[in-house]
Protein backbone atom coordinates (compact mmCIF):
# COMPACT_ATOMS: atom_id res chain seq x y z
CA UNK A 1 0.00 0.00 0.00
CA UNK A 2 1.99 3.23 -1.23
CA UNK A 3 1.22 6.99 -0.04
CA UNK A 4 -0.58 9.42 -2.49
CA UNK A 5 -0.92 13.09 -3.51
CA UNK A 6 -4.86 11.77 -4.00
CA UNK A 7 -6.29 13.43 -7.08
CA UNK A 8 -9.76 15.42 -6.64
CA UNK A 9 -10.39 16.79 -9.94
CA UNK A 10 -11.72 20.24 -8.89
CA UNK A 11 -11.52 22.93 -11.04
CA UNK A 12 -13.53 26.18 -12.61
CA UNK A 13 -16.45 23.82 -12.97
CA UNK A 14 -16.83 22.56 -9.57
CA UNK A 15 -15.10 23.26 -6.72
CA UNK A 16 -16.87 21.22 -4.06
CA UNK A 17 -17.55 17.38 -4.27
CA UNK A 18 -19.92 15.49 -1.98
CA UNK A 19 -19.87 11.66 -1.52
CA UNK A 20 -20.47 8.32 0.09
CA UNK A 21 -17.93 6.03 0.94
CA UNK A 22 -19.45 2.73 1.86
CA UNK A 23 -16.63 -0.33 1.42
CA UNK A 24 -15.82 -3.22 3.80
CA UNK A 25 -12.51 -1.37 4.19
CA UNK A 26 -11.06 1.87 4.35
CA UNK A 27 -9.02 1.81 2.22
CA UNK A 28 -6.98 4.80 1.62
CA UNK A 29 -3.22 5.12 2.69
CA UNK A 30 -1.57 7.79 5.04
CA UNK A 31 -2.14 10.69 2.27
CA UNK A 32 -2.58 14.12 1.65
CA UNK A 33 -4.78 17.00 -0.34
CA UNK A 34 -4.77 20.26 -1.81
CA UNK A 35 -8.72 20.53 -0.59
CA UNK A 36 -9.78 21.02 2.77
CA UNK A 37 -11.82 17.89 3.88
CA UNK A 38 -14.98 16.79 6.24
CA UNK A 39 -15.66 13.54 7.25
CA UNK A 40 -18.21 12.10 8.64
CA UNK A 41 -17.93 8.19 9.89
CA UNK A 42 -21.12 6.57 9.68
CA UNK A 43 -20.26 2.46 10.50
CA UNK A 44 -17.30 0.83 11.60
CA UNK A 45 -14.72 1.27 14.49
CA UNK A 46 -11.05 1.59 14.40
CA UNK A 47 -7.76 3.81 14.34
CA UNK A 48 -7.63 7.32 12.74
CA UNK A 49 -4.47 8.94 11.61
CA UNK A 50 -4.16 12.67 11.63
CA UNK A 51 -1.00 13.91 10.94
CA UNK A 52 1.57 13.12 13.88
CA UNK A 53 -1.91 11.81 15.68
CA UNK A 54 -2.98 8.57 16.24
CA UNK A 55 -6.30 7.53 18.15
CA UNK A 56 -9.93 5.68 17.63
CA UNK A 57 -12.45 6.48 16.07
CA UNK A 58 -15.81 5.61 15.68
CA UNK A 59 -19.39 6.04 14.48
CA UNK A 60 -20.52 9.69 15.03
CA UNK A 61 -17.49 11.46 14.41
CA UNK A 62 -16.81 14.33 12.42
CA UNK A 63 -13.75 15.35 11.65
CA UNK A 64 -11.77 18.28 9.23
CA UNK A 65 -8.57 18.27 8.39
CA UNK A 66 -7.19 21.52 6.17
CA UNK A 67 -5.25 20.72 2.54
CA UNK A 68 -2.32 19.04 2.39
CA UNK A 69 -2.43 17.42 6.33
CA UNK A 70 -1.53 13.56 5.83
CA UNK A 71 -4.74 11.23 7.43
CA UNK A 72 -6.49 7.93 7.22
CA UNK A 73 -8.85 5.87 8.64
CA UNK A 74 -8.09 2.26 9.73
CA UNK A 75 -11.24 0.35 10.14
CA UNK A 76 -10.63 -3.13 12.81
CA UNK A 77 -11.28 -5.96 10.19
CA UNK A 78 -12.36 -8.75 12.19
CA UNK A 79 -15.25 -6.76 13.49
CA UNK A 80 -16.77 -7.49 9.86
CA UNK A 81 -19.17 -4.11 10.05
CA UNK A 82 -18.58 -1.80 6.40
CA UNK A 83 -16.92 1.00 6.63
CA UNK A 84 -19.33 3.99 5.43
CA UNK A 85 -18.65 7.31 5.99
CA UNK A 86 -19.90 11.23 3.69
CA UNK A 87 -17.01 12.90 2.68
CA UNK A 88 -17.11 16.64 1.67
CA UNK A 89 -13.92 18.08 -0.19
CA UNK A 90 -13.21 21.49 -1.56
CA UNK A 91 -10.42 24.04 -2.95
CA UNK A 92 -8.57 26.92 -1.10
CA UNK A 93 -10.04 30.10 -1.37
CA UNK A 94 -13.50 28.89 -3.12
CA UNK A 95 -15.39 31.72 0.12
CA UNK A 96 -14.25 34.80 0.51
CA UNK A 97 -12.32 36.34 3.03
CA UNK A 98 -14.50 38.77 4.64
CA UNK A 99 -14.87 40.01 8.23
CA UNK A 100 -18.08 38.59 8.28
CA UNK A 101 -16.37 34.85 8.35
CA UNK A 102 -13.68 35.59 10.55
CA UNK A 103 -15.31 32.42 12.83
CA UNK A 104 -15.22 29.93 9.72
CA UNK A 105 -11.11 30.98 8.65
CA UNK A 106 -10.12 30.72 12.51
CA UNK A 107 -11.59 27.04 11.94
CA UNK A 108 -10.57 25.99 8.82
CA UNK A 109 -6.43 27.76 10.02
CA UNK A 110 -7.17 25.45 13.12
CA UNK A 111 -7.88 22.47 11.22
CA UNK A 112 -4.36 22.86 10.00
CA UNK A 113 -3.72 19.96 13.21
CA UNK A 114 -7.16 18.54 12.33
CA UNK A 115 -10.08 19.04 14.21
CA UNK A 116 -12.64 16.90 15.82
CA UNK A 117 -16.13 18.54 16.10
CA UNK A 118 -18.35 17.46 19.71
CA UNK A 119 -20.66 14.77 18.77
CA UNK A 120 -23.60 16.03 21.01
CA UNK A 121 -23.37 19.74 19.59
CA UNK A 122 -23.50 18.35 15.33
CA UNK A 123 -26.48 16.29 16.12
CA UNK A 124 -28.64 18.71 15.13
CA UNK A 125 -26.61 19.52 11.82
CA UNK A 126 -26.25 16.34 10.43
CA UNK A 127 -29.73 16.21 8.34
CA UNK A 128 -28.06 19.68 6.50
CA UNK A 129 -24.45 17.30 6.05
CA UNK A 130 -26.82 14.92 4.39
CA UNK A 131 -28.74 16.79 1.81
CA UNK A 132 -25.61 17.91 0.44
CA UNK A 133 -25.64 14.80 -1.20
CA UNK A 134 -28.76 16.13 -3.04
CA UNK A 135 -27.64 19.69 -4.01
CA UNK A 136 -25.31 20.79 -6.48
CA UNK A 137 -24.16 24.19 -8.22
CA UNK A 138 -25.14 27.13 -6.09
CA UNK A 139 -27.45 25.49 -4.10
CA UNK A 140 -24.57 23.30 -2.76
CA UNK A 141 -22.26 26.00 -2.69
CA UNK A 142 -24.61 28.35 0.20
CA UNK A 143 -25.49 25.65 1.73
CA UNK A 144 -22.27 24.57 2.48
CA UNK A 145 -21.22 27.86 3.34
CA UNK A 146 -23.80 27.81 5.64
CA UNK A 147 -23.12 24.70 7.25
CA UNK A 148 -19.13 25.53 7.97
CA UNK A 149 -20.33 28.94 9.47
CA UNK A 150 -22.13 27.02 11.91
CA UNK A 151 -20.02 24.41 12.20
CA UNK A 152 -17.50 27.03 13.54
CA UNK A 153 -20.28 27.83 16.27
CA UNK A 154 -19.58 24.43 17.96
CA UNK A 155 -16.86 22.93 20.34
CA UNK A 156 -13.81 20.99 18.66
CA UNK A 157 -10.49 19.71 20.09
CA UNK A 158 -7.44 19.97 17.92
CA UNK A 159 -5.68 16.49 17.14
CA UNK A 160 -2.33 16.44 16.30
CA UNK A 161 0.38 18.24 17.62
CA UNK A 162 1.91 19.72 14.85
CA UNK A 163 0.53 21.77 11.74
CA UNK A 164 1.08 20.16 8.35
CA UNK A 165 0.73 23.15 6.27
CA UNK A 166 3.67 22.31 3.41
CA UNK A 167 3.74 19.37 1.14
CA UNK A 168 5.47 16.56 2.52
CA UNK A 169 8.12 15.23 0.45
CA UNK A 170 7.46 11.77 -1.14
CA UNK A 171 10.09 10.13 0.21
CA UNK A 172 8.97 11.14 3.70
CA UNK A 173 5.12 10.11 3.22
CA UNK A 174 6.45 6.71 1.78
CA UNK A 175 8.18 5.83 5.07
CA UNK A 176 5.83 6.52 7.63
CA UNK A 177 2.95 4.45 5.73
CA UNK A 178 4.94 1.43 5.79
CA UNK A 179 5.10 2.37 9.68
CA UNK A 180 1.76 2.62 9.85
CA UNK A 181 1.18 -0.82 8.30
CA UNK A 182 4.07 -2.56 10.06
CA UNK A 183 2.77 -1.14 13.66
CA UNK A 184 -1.22 -2.54 12.13
CA UNK A 185 0.07 -5.43 11.54
CA UNK A 186 2.83 -6.19 14.21
CA UNK A 187 2.02 -4.48 17.49
CA UNK A 188 0.39 -7.42 19.59
CA UNK A 189 4.55 -8.53 19.76
CA UNK A 190 7.45 -7.18 20.67
CA UNK A 191 9.01 -4.65 17.92
CA UNK A 192 12.49 -4.10 17.65
CA UNK A 193 13.60 -0.74 16.38
CA UNK A 194 16.02 -2.56 13.72
CA UNK A 195 13.71 -4.02 12.24
CA UNK A 196 11.39 -0.79 11.73
CA UNK A 197 14.32 1.05 10.72
CA UNK A 198 15.30 -1.74 8.34
CA UNK A 199 12.24 -1.54 6.63
CA UNK A 200 12.90 2.00 5.62
CA UNK A 201 16.11 1.47 4.50
CA UNK A 202 17.93 3.64 7.67
CA UNK A 203 19.99 3.09 10.25
CA UNK A 204 18.43 2.99 13.89
CA UNK A 205 19.55 6.48 14.88
CA UNK A 206 18.52 8.09 11.71
CA UNK A 207 15.17 6.58 11.74
CA UNK A 208 14.53 8.06 15.62
CA UNK A 209 15.47 11.51 14.51
CA UNK A 210 13.75 10.98 11.07
CA UNK A 211 10.59 10.45 13.27
CA UNK A 212 10.84 11.88 15.91
CA UNK A 213 11.28 14.99 13.69
CA UNK A 214 7.75 13.82 11.74
CA UNK A 215 5.57 12.75 14.62
CA UNK A 216 7.13 14.92 17.45
CA UNK A 217 7.75 11.83 19.61
CA UNK A 218 9.80 8.56 19.62
CA UNK A 219 8.43 5.53 17.94
CA UNK A 220 8.26 3.44 20.74
CA UNK A 221 5.88 6.46 22.27
CA UNK A 222 3.93 6.43 18.96
CA UNK A 223 3.72 2.83 19.23
CA UNK A 224 2.73 2.89 22.76
CA UNK A 225 -0.01 5.08 22.05
CA UNK A 226 -1.32 2.79 20.00
CA UNK A 227 -1.25 -0.22 21.52
CA UNK A 228 -3.68 1.64 24.34
CA UNK A 229 -5.60 3.04 21.58
CA UNK A 230 -6.67 -0.94 20.55
CA UNK A 231 -6.83 -2.03 23.76
CA UNK A 232 -9.36 0.29 25.02
CA UNK A 233 -11.95 -0.64 22.58
CA UNK A 234 -10.90 -4.15 23.62
CA UNK A 235 -11.96 -3.50 26.95
CA UNK A 236 -15.11 -2.27 25.81
CA UNK A 237 -15.87 -5.10 23.57
CA UNK A 238 -14.05 -7.90 24.28
CA UNK A 239 -14.52 -10.65 28.00
CA UNK A 240 -10.66 -11.13 28.18
CA UNK A 241 -9.19 -9.76 31.66
CA UNK A 242 -7.61 -7.01 31.74
CA UNK A 243 -3.95 -7.96 31.79
CA UNK A 244 -4.96 -10.51 28.55
CA UNK A 245 -5.74 -7.55 26.86
CA UNK A 246 -2.56 -6.18 27.88
CA UNK A 247 -0.48 -9.08 26.41
CA UNK A 248 -2.86 -9.28 23.56
CA UNK A 249 -1.62 -5.67 22.56
CA UNK A 250 2.29 -6.19 23.00
CA UNK A 251 2.57 -5.14 26.64
CA UNK A 252 4.90 -7.31 28.46
CA UNK A 253 3.96 -6.99 31.78
CA UNK A 254 0.24 -5.90 33.50
CA UNK A 255 1.67 -3.00 35.62
CA UNK A 256 3.81 -1.54 32.39
CA UNK A 257 0.31 -1.60 30.71
CA UNK A 258 -1.24 0.03 33.18
CA UNK A 259 1.11 2.67 34.07
CA UNK A 260 1.35 3.38 30.18
CA UNK A 261 -3.05 3.76 30.01
CA UNK A 262 -3.18 5.73 32.91
CA UNK A 263 -0.82 7.93 31.04
CA UNK A 264 -3.14 8.72 28.31
CA UNK A 265 -6.44 8.45 29.69
CA UNK A 266 -5.84 9.59 33.05
CA UNK A 267 -7.50 6.51 34.20
CA UNK A 268 -6.73 2.51 35.05
CA UNK A 269 -7.86 0.37 32.40
CA UNK A 270 -10.22 -1.58 35.22
CA UNK A 271 -11.82 1.85 35.86
CA UNK A 272 -12.23 2.75 32.24
CA UNK A 273 -13.67 -0.50 31.32
CA UNK A 274 -16.25 -0.14 34.46
CA UNK A 275 -17.34 3.75 33.84
CA UNK A 276 -17.90 3.00 29.76
CA UNK A 277 -19.49 -0.59 30.46
CA UNK A 278 -22.40 1.39 32.57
Amino acid sequence: MKPILEAIHLGEQKTITVFNYNEENFEAPWHFHPQHELTFIESSFGTKFIGDYVGPYEPGELVLVRSNLPHCWKNHEQENIPSQSLVIQWNKGVFAKVPELNGLFEMLTTSSKGIVFDTEQIKPLLPSIKKLLNLTSDELYIQFLHLLVQLSKCEYKTLSESSFVDDIPYEHNNRITKVHDFIEKYFNRKIYLKEVADLVNMSEQSFSRFFNKMMGRSFFTFLNEYRINMASRMLLYSDKSVSQIGYDCGFESPPFFFKKFNEIYQISPTKYRKQHLK
